[in-house]
């Protein structure tokens, strides 16, 4: 009884927080168990656990500062100024990117190898922060998770309770799968924001279909958590045509990245 009172009073505070949530992106109702000021500490909390889980950063601050720039101009463009965003490559061979709650942003060493232009990259950021934006991370947690992770992100370092290590819970967010909606969401919002900070969006196309490439050779792990939604790059390419049709001035950067970018990485 005494254990069950505890977590009853442990719970508590939840049944104040449950409920939906307006996305953003969408303007669509969604459940959500974590309050929008909880996402920057998760992402704090939880950031230097992932960058040790996917081998660190990559040591060289040429790199981390010309993609913390291409995202900041993406952050700036769209006026997401919700979070202090904080974009980084991880020295992983994977060919992932990753977001936490809170404005943190991860790209891989194996997917930087893989982009050809700075508006690939572009393109790649902008997806991940319309997912931070759109709070999927969050709304994942409270889908898949539950409950129990998001007390133990909220409260652990509160309470010293230690419910769940923090390696555990950072595997576990890691390894959230995004829906298919929050997916082509992320792609078509991404777009916007990308034209918005002056890439060229076919930049976007060009990047989904060196994932589909890459994924008929051997699974990889973008899709693994990014599931591929059904004609991706028919509707990205819908999207341009309406949208985009006079690319005049649009910055594709394929100079930009080789040198702030490939030449160091080779």
């Amino acid at each position: 009884m005494a254990k069950k009172l505890s977590w009853l009073i442990l719970l508590l505070p939840f049944s104040f927080w449950s409920g939906c949530a307006q996305n953003p992106i969408t303007g669509q109702q969604e459940l959500m168990l974590v309050p929008e000021q909880q996402d920057v500490e998760m992402g704090r909390k939880y950031a230097p656990e992932l960058e040790r889980e996917m081998g660190g950063r990559i040591p060289d601050p040429r790199i981390q500062s010309y993609i913390d720039s291409v995202g900041q101009r993406i952050v700036r463009a769209n006026y997401t100024r919700n979070f202090d965003y904080h974009f980084v490559a991880l020295n992983h061979e994977s060919v992932n990117a990753l977001a936490l709650p809170g404005g943190y942003v991860y790209i891989t060493n194996g997917m930087l190898k893989e982009l050809k232009t700075e508006a690939q990259l572009a393109a790649i950021l902008s997806h991940e922060v319309v997912h931070i934006v759109a709070r999927d991370v969050s709304a994942a947690i409270s889908r898949e998770i539950g409950i129990e992770i998001a007390l133990s992100a909220v409260t652990s370092e509160k309470t010293g309770r230690g419910a769940l290590l923090a390696t555990d819970v950072t595997r576990q967010i890691v390894g959230l799968k995004f829906s298919r909606r929050d997916e082509k969401d992320a792609d078509l919002g991404g777009l916007d924001y990308m034209v918005q900070a002056g890439y060229n969006p076919n930049a976007m196309v060009e990047v989904m279909q060196m994932l589909q490439e890459q994924q008929s050779v051997r699974p990889i792990e973008f899709f693994s958590t990014h599931p591929n939604p059904e004609n991706r790059v028919g509707y990205i390419t819908d999207r341009i045509e309406a949208r985009y049709y006079n690319l005049a001035g649009f910055k594709s950067g394929e100079q930009d990245y080789q040198t702030g970018v490939l030449t160091t990485l080779k």
